[in-house]
């Protein structure tokens, strides 16, 4: 019976080990780059100090890339013909600054651990320092990750949430990378301290009627900032009322019709999320520790270590 116990034991851990998880371990450069972790800070922390994009930026970058290939950096390479995963339509709109905070970050690694931390575990890295740096909270960040060997643009399709997901469509695709519902209403959180562009949400103003789960006031404010002929370029913040500020008032504000997406507005008009909403919106406690674990997981999606990957020396292209 022992004998039977401890084959089941080890035939578990085979299988994790075999799906990319449960490799990545807390302190995984303690020997080789004991003070990873404070240069990635500084490097945060100095970017911020010149643009605040680099918080939703570097944010929205991680997850980018974790859905697309597993989190392995493959969303850093640039591509001389404009075929990279970067250059998919659907990434087209990642600010400049999330990929300039991870290179900074790296080329600042680089001079005291040359060729020993991947672009990946920097990125993951940044991810949490941005949450940090405006009032959200920290976690430790599992580390050793690999950096991955393709990055394609004809692989981003289907692969990344749209505008107008409704709840089973979030959660199909979240459920593809082992994230749960309640993840995934944790994880869109970071659109507390995101910003989006007039195209993207402009259905919902210019139809008829307008989108009746807009708060109208709402609506106007908006119709006001992006009227039919806008730019499309045009930013708006996801949160209207503390854009600045990682907090739990996008729930609050889901709760007063004041999603900027569909894909906002369902957690809080689909009865089967709407508790979670709430429970967010009354208990920032409960947001930030479902926030913690949300991102720790998806920090785990489709990870390369050991002999897989690479370790690049610069984040944009591959070593070969």
């Amino acid at each position: 019976m022992e004998f039977l116990r401890n084959g089941l034991v080890l035939l578990m851990v085979f299988m994790i080990l075999q799906r990319g998880e449960g490799q990545l371990v807390e302190n995984f450069y303690s020997n080789t780059c004991p003070s990873v972790e404070s240069i990635v800070r500084q490097a945060v922390s100095t970017k911020f100090s010149q643009t605040f994009v680099t918080i939703p930026a570097t944010l929205r970058l991680f997850f980018h890339d974790c859905f697309v290939e597993g989190c392995d950096a493959s969303v850093m390479i640039s591509s001389p013909n404009g075929d990279a995963e970067k250059d998919a339509k659907d990434n087209l709109s990642l600010a400049g600054d999330g990929f300039d905070t991870v290179i900074k970050a790296k080329q600042a690694v680089e001079q005291q651990c040359p060729g020993v931390v991947s672009c990946a575990d920097i990125l993951a890295l940044a991810a949490r320092d941005v949450v940090v740096l405006v009032g959200g909270p920290s976690w430790e960040v599992e580390l050793g990750r690999r950096d991955g060997l393709i990055s394609q643009a004809s692989r981003v399709t289907g692969n990344l949430p749209e505008p107008e997901f409704d709840l089973v469509q979030l959660n199909t695709m979240f459920a593809r990378n082992n994230l749960s519902q309640f993840d995934m209403i944790a994880l869109s959180g970071a659109h507390t301290v995101g910003f989006s562009h007039c195209d993207r949400f402009s259905d919902r103003l210019y139809s008829s009627p307008v989108d009746p789960t807009l708060d109208p006031n709402y609506a106007q404010q908006l119709m006001e900032a992006c009227p039919r002929d806008v730019d499309p370029s045009i930013a708006i913040n996801m949160d209207p009322e503390t854009p600045q500020t990682f907090d739990n008032v996008y729930y609050q504000n889901l709760v007063n019709g004041k999603g900027l997406f569909t894909s906002d507005q369902v957690l809080f008009t689909d009865s089967a999320s709407q508790p979670t909403v709430n429970d967010f919106a009354s208990s920032p406690g409960n947001f930030n520790g479902a926030f913690i674990t949300a991102m720790r997981k998806l920090g785990r999606v489709g990870v390369k270590t050991g002999n897989e990957g690479e370790i690049r020396l610069d984040c944009t292209r591959f070593n070969s």
